[in-house]
């Protein structure tokens, strides 16, 4: 854990090499934020379903789940509470791969993308930006099964490289922690947090935290 002086010291680091975003401030823990109680789910009765405007809808248990292709990546991840956590590791599914392979064929008019999850929430999201390299079906954080807390058995998680600063970054919460289905449409549709106030663009770099119709 750094203390204040270095904690500060390493903020301006990160700021000066274009990482950290504005109001954002560096953070070593990483706090468990969610709406609602925590899910107690049964991983054998667990699925993931794909549905919407899509060609065939499709589902994985658990273990057809996790013989889908991987992927390993390296990202800081920043909360709408303005917290910023740095070179997080996470392992999982990324969508792009598995449209790229035909796991999940899209149709023509599907723009949007619902990540559904347990006790009814969502959040919505671009198709755009799940299909981006920094977004990932996520079962793993730092080389271990996702606590409960985080997301266990599986969250969306959204982030930014650090050789990258170009490319958009949206905030945490538009990745959905205790993930059962994908949703893709050709319209638009909020989530929860989107329609109690937050942005629906959720821009990390411009401070896009709150809608002008919440707030």
């Amino acid at each position: 854990m750094l203390n204040p002086f270095k904690r500060k010291q390493k903020e301006n680091e990160l700021r000066d090499e274009n990482r950290l975003p504005p109001g954002q401030s560096l953070t070593q823990k990483f706090p468990v934020l969610h709406y609602g109680p925590t899910p107690q789910t049964d991983i054998n009765s667990w699925d993931l379903r794909v549905f919407g405007a899509v060609e065939e809808e499709v589902s994985w248990n658990w273990e057809e789940f996790n013989k889908l292709p991987r992927t390993k990546i390296v990202m800081d991840i920043h909360c709408v509470t303005r917290w910023s956590k740095f070179d997080t590791e996470w392992e999982g599914v990324s969508i792009k791969t598995l449209i790229d392979e035909g796991f999940i064929k899209p149709k023509p008019e599907a723009k949007f993308v619902v990540q559904h999850c347990e006790y009814n929430y969502t959040t919505n999201t671009p198709i755009e930006a799940v299909v981006r390299d920094n977004f990932l079906l996520a079962t793993h954080f730092d080389g271990k099964p996702l606590t409960v807390e985080h997301g266990w058995p599986l969250r969306g998680v959204t982030g930014s490289f650090a050789d990258r600063s170009e490319e958009k970054t949206i905030y945490l919460w538009k990745g959905g922690k205790w993930l059962r289905g994908l949703e893709f449409r050709a319209d638009d549709k909020l989530g929860f947090w989107e329609v109690n106030g937050y942005s629906n663009e959720a821009d990390v770099w411009k401070e896009q935290r709150f809608s002008r119709r919440g707030w």
